[in-house]
């Protein structure tokens, strides 16, 4: 498999079920994608700097934050999130468990531009001592059925190779700066 799709993770870490699992309806995907990277900080400090994903993609914000830079320090209260509470702008929270894991769907009008007919992924957190942890990523795509919807099916796992890649690697950075 490609590191398109498979990036910063191992065979056995994308055998773990995740909650994205439980909320695909059962039809065909058309792109399957797990990221991953070990951050040395605790489940704590990493859930908060996910939740900051309400405000900042924290991936190139001159590419989708229009030029505004992602915050460096966290905003208190953000990790106070609910099912139904806006994350990247056009998704939305479907699932969470504190300190482990958020669970994500497109919304398919703020996403339309892109083909997307359903989008679900969720962000776990793995412990691996009691300061270092993986952070995993798997994404659940369909796309519409026409050429640019195919186009986007092929597309899309290297255009978020690029950005989720710098997304967990400033939550990395960020996180164990927090820890220290």
């Amino acid at each position: 498999m490609s590191c398109a799709y498979t990036w910063g993770t191992t065979a056995e870490e994308r055998e773990i079920p995740f909650n994205c699992d439980r909320f695909w309806d059962g039809e065909g995907v058309d792109c399957l994608f797990y990221r991953g990277v070990t951050i040395n900080a605790s489940p704590e400090i990493i859930y908060r700097w996910l939740c900051q994903l309400r405000v900042a993609p924290y991936s190139y914000d001159w590419i989708d934050n229009l030029f505004r830079r992602s915050p460096r320090v966290l905003t208190p209260g953000l990790d106070d999130i609910s099912v139904g509470t806006h994350i990247f702008g056009s998704c939305e929270v479907i699932d969470f468990e504190r300190n482990k894991s958020i669970t994500v769907r497109g919304v398919p009008k703020g996403m339309a531009y892109l083909r997307f007919v359903d989008l679900v992924s969720t962000y776990v957190i793995v412990p691996q001592s009691e300061e270092s942890c993986r952070l995993l990523v798997k994404g659940l795509c369909r796309f519409t059925n026409d050429p640019f919807g195919r186009f986007m099916c092929w597309f899309i796992p290297w255009g978020d190779l690029i950005m989720m890649r710098k997304q967990l690697l400033n939550m990395k950075a960020l996180a164990e700066s927090s820890s220290g």
